[in-house]
């Protein structure tokens, strides 16, 4: 199968890295420093399931160098979905899918208002991973999963065998019976952690061992299952439950790559993901008051490290 991952940061790199690692064809798409140490020195992997070596790989910078392809990993931000659709064009052939792998739950629109339905598939990833420098990706633990699949369909032949052929040791991919509720159980999860995690500077650890931002989290989730539900997705009664206890078995020093991004300064998701609730809750008439308050406080960091990144 030939590849293009379109972004290669922790998400790209990891996931990139192990199909190239077990025999695919797979190119990456990058600028800058990371472009340039891709080109130079390789990627590398770091990873509790085995590290990864890959001292050659295929670096562009333009979709054009590369050409029509069987799959497009889009592994981008969330805020950079839009204009990145934009750019897709020469990867497209007519049997091409694109599957996003971004927090939030908008990505699949948007890519399907530029390029059409037809190429563009629903996906999550789950993964504790982080850029170490460019071209170096350390995995912190848990088994790296991605989920596939088209909304409102069950998995027929195409995604199985889509699937089947992405699963690689290291990570597992599977294509679940309704995508579009496997996107929002993640973003039940990310945009509750990733907000109270940035206006705290704390690990998940922290949040889960204090009575008060457990209480917290538990509140912001209840939000979000809440304009999901508004939005027609079903989502199980006991999902909040079980997201805080998979949150108990997370690494202590666990953060969230919004955190991460606002803490260093750097324009991060918080418009796809905590004032993105705030947004759908307003537009759906949900209340979210939790995640208001978050996004209220949020947004001045946010409009000032987009200043300092033009």
């Amino acid at each position: 199968m030939r590849i293009c991952v379109f972004g290669t940061g922790a998400v790209g790199g990891y996931f990139g890295g192990r199909l190239a690692e077990h025999g695919e064809e797979v190119v990456f798409l990058a600028r800058g420093r990371t472009l340039d140490a891709l080109r130079v020195r390789g990627l590398s992997v770091t990873s509790p399931l085995g590290d990864l070596e890959l001292p050659q790989v295929r670096a562009e910078q333009e979709p054009t160098a590369v050409g029509t392809v069987d799959l497009v990993l889009l592994a981008v931000k969330a805020w950079q979905v839009p204009e990145v659709a934009r750019r897709l064009g020469p990867l497209l052939g007519p049997t091409t899918r694109v599957l996003p792998l971004q927090n939030g739950v908008e990505a699949a629109d948007q890519l399907a208002e530029a390029i059409g339905r037809e190429a563009v598939l629903d996906g999550l990833c789950r993964i504790l991973a982080s850029v170490e420098s460019p071209g170096v990706v350390r995995h912190q633990g848990g088994q790296p999963y991605v989920a596939l699949g088209r909304r409102g369909e069950a998995p027929g032949e195409e995604m199985r065998r889509l699937a089947a052929a992405l699963a690689k040791p290291g990570m597992t991919v599977e294509a679940p019976e309704d995508i579009r509720a496997a996107v929002w159980e993640k973003f039940v999860f990310i945009a509750p952690v990733s907000g109270l995690g940035a206006v705290l500077r704390q690990p998940i650890g922290l949040l889960r061992e204090s009575p008060e931002t457990r209480h917290l989290l538990r509140t912001l989730m209840l939000e979000v299952v809440e304009v999901g539900r508004a939005s027609g997705v079903v989502l199980a009664e006991s999902l909040v439950d079980g997201l805080l206890a998979f949150i108990d078995g997370l690494p202590y020093d666990s953060t969230a790559s919004m955190q991460r991004d606002l803490v260093a300064g750097r324009p991060s998701e918080l418009e796809s993901q905590t004032a993105a609730v705030a947004r759908l809750g307003r537009e759906l008439g949900v209340a979210t008051p939790a995640h208001d308050l978050l996004a209220a406080v949020l947004a001045p960091l946010e409009r000032l490290a987009r200043r300092s990144a033009v």
